[in-house]
């Protein structure tokens, strides 16, 4: 299907706002990957965030591209999606990280993208264009991700304290040291994976809606592939800084063991997640892993307070970030 020279712009400009959205991503998340690592001491800052970034590309050897497929063609009905919806789920994606960023609240920025895709399309064509069974199963895991990590992560505490009980304290601690590096290479890992191919997804569907991709192809181009798992491991390297406190320290004070069994069990999540196709929130996996490993040493450990504050941003991102894709969505029209 042949385009014009504007509309080809028009593309252009739309996978590099998409590739924006995608660094931001990296950039708002890195704190999910290191914030363990980093409050309990093992690596630095500025290492963990290279350590992590590393570990994200790394994934494109390693998964499939299922949440890929989910996001580019399992959530709208084929024909609905133009430069227009592209334009507005982005916008409202951007605006919603932007705010939760500033405001130093550890959000998703993957329903942040599902509310955006919802409310450009409902702008559009009214919300019986998106297709129930993408939507709901998105929406089931906002609960199910964090429930898996707090179940995973309290579950490895009880292993690894039945497992140690006789050692001294300042031996778990040196192992679990250099255990909680190959915990967190695996969280990075599933972080990239998963998180990678929603951005590849919707670049994915604005191929096909514009005609470069047939929507009967199995994957995007290579090179939106290799451009979205760059771009999310180049924005962690510049990292989330704000979050980190919240996520490492403001939950529940962290051990190294403490550090490992919470990272294992939201790379476990994740690594679950992505196996079946589903987009889910890395932060909440990670945030129930550690309130997870935090109630299993003592329910006062916790500060439900925090915890409290980040579910109350969990329930509004999507509805938020839908509010402002279908304003984004309106604005479009006006412009191109």
């Amino acid at each position: 299907m042949g385009v014009t020279q504007t509309a080809l712009w028009v593309v252009v400009l739309l996978v590099a706002v998409a590739l924006l959205f995608d660094f931001m991503n990296g950039f708002h998340d890195a704190a999910n990957s290191i914030a363990t690592v980093v409050s309990t001491g093992v690596l630095k800052p500025t290492q963990a965030v290279v350590f992590a970034a590393f570990f994200n590309v790394v994934a494109v050897f390693i998964f499939h591209l299922s949440v890929a497929a989910t996001i580019g063609k399992g959530i709208v009905e084929p024909g609905i999606v133009d430069t227009h919806v592209v334009f507005g789920a982005l916008a409202g994606a951007i605006a919603w990280n932007i705010i939760t960023w500033w405001y130093g609240i550890p959000s998703s920025s993957s329903h942040a993208l599902i509310g955006g895709i919802c409310g450009a399309v409902i702008a559009k064509a009214g919300a019986n264009q998106l297709i129930a069974a993408g939507i709901w199963k998105t929406v089931l895991f906002i609960f199910v991700s964090p429930l898996m990590g707090f179940v995973l992560g309290s579950l490895m505490l009880a292993i690894v304290s039945n497992i140690f009980r006789a050692t001294r304290p300042s031996r778990v601690d040196k192992w679990f040291r250099r255990l909680q590096l190959i915990s967190a290479s695996a969280y990075s890992l599933g972080h990239g994976g998963n998180d990678s191919q929603k951005t590849i997804g919707i670049i994915w569907m604005l191929l096909i809606a514009t005609g470069y991709v047939a929507v009967g192809e199995k994957s995007p181009p290579p090179w939106v592939i290799a451009s979205c798992y760059t771009a999310m491991g180049l924005g962690t390297m510049f990292g989330g800084w704000r979050i980190v406190k919240t996520m490492g320290q403001k939950i529940t004070k962290l051990k190294p063991v403490g550090g490992f069994c919470a990272e294992t069990g939201g790379a476990m999540t994740l690594f679950i997640a992505t196996a079946l196709g589903i987009p889910v929130s890395t932060t909440h996996t990670i945030t129930g892993a550690i309130v997870g490993v935090g109630s299993t040493q003592r329910m006062s450990a916790v500060r439900w307070g925090v915890a409290g504050n980040i579910v109350w941003a969990w329930i509004f991102t999507i509805p938020a970030s839908a509010f402002v894709a279908a304003i984004a969505y309106w604005i479009s029209l006006q412009i191109f």
